[in-house]
């Protein structure tokens, strides 16, 4: 699906940093943005941005909300792509300057420079299953009572979800990785470029219609990607954030 996007030379791509209490290295990166330390053209935010932001549930910004106001003002002056990934979704009320793409809009169809390039969280052909799943949790009247019921029970619900989530090691290899994107996606799609996150891989592989990048997880080493192919043939230049907390 095209959107008319195009990727700048200079983006910053973060992906699944997976922000919460238990794992606040966003939160540094974020404001080296904001006060302008670090400099971007672009940022492309590619889902799984925060543990747990669900834009029908107030709750949820609660522990989010110093991102979510420094994000809102950067898109003020940068412009700010967004793909919601599985722990991040119905964004638009939440970030209103964004471009901001569910998961039923995924893979997005971008251009950079002379190249075509698709992006997406990760997440957009799962099982059957995982489909309901994807569609009966976004539903406005499911996150109506899940919301109540979490209010009821004095926010049970979505702390154990937080402290459960904080816990998973985001840096297990995915054995066969290449054998399962190849089935997956290579005889679907023709570009130069294929970008995702959602598996943590931080992996290139090259297959005959495109360069296929699955990019590192920021909640795994604290990975960011600036885009600087007028530099380097790899598209895709990997930084590692440092900085104490």
């Amino acid at each position: 699906m095209s959107h008319n996007l195009k990727i700048k030379e200079g983006a910053l791509i973060i992906s699944d940093a997976h922000f919460s209490l238990l794992r606040p290295e966003l939160l540094a990166l974020i404001e080296e943005i904001y006060f302008k330390r670090v400099k971007t053209t672009q940022l492309i935010l590619m889902g799984d941005i925060f543990d747990s932001l669900f834009g029908s549930i107030k709750y949820t910004y609660k522990n989010n909300q110093k991102i979510i106001d420094m994000l809102n003002e950067i898109a003020l002056n940068v412009e700010v792509i967004y793909l919601e990934g599985n722990h991040d979704f119905n964004l638009k009320k939440v970030f209103r300057n964004m471009k901001i793409f569910t998961i039923y809009q995924q893979p997005v169809l971008c251009s950079y420079e002379d190249k075509k390039i698709y992006l997406a969280h990760g997440d957009f052909d799962g099982a059957f299953g995982y489909k309901v799943y994807t569609y009966l949790i976004r539903l406005p009247l499911i996150l109506f009572f899940l919301r109540i019921i979490d209010n009821l029970s004095k926010h049970s619900i979505l702390n154990f979800v937080d402290n459960h989530l904080g816990k998973k090691d985001d840096c297990n290899e995915f054995t066969g990785f290449k054998d399962f994107i190849k089935r997956r996606i290579e005889e679907k799609y023709s570009c130069d470029y294929f970008i995702e996150g959602h598996y943590h891989q931080n992996k290139q592989i090259g297959f005959k219609k495109f360069i296929y990048i699955n990019l590192g997880a920021f909640a795994c080493n604290q990975r960011y990607f600036t885009v600087e192919f007028s530099k380097s043939k790899e598209l895709l230049k990997e930084n590692i954030f440092s900085k104490e907390i």
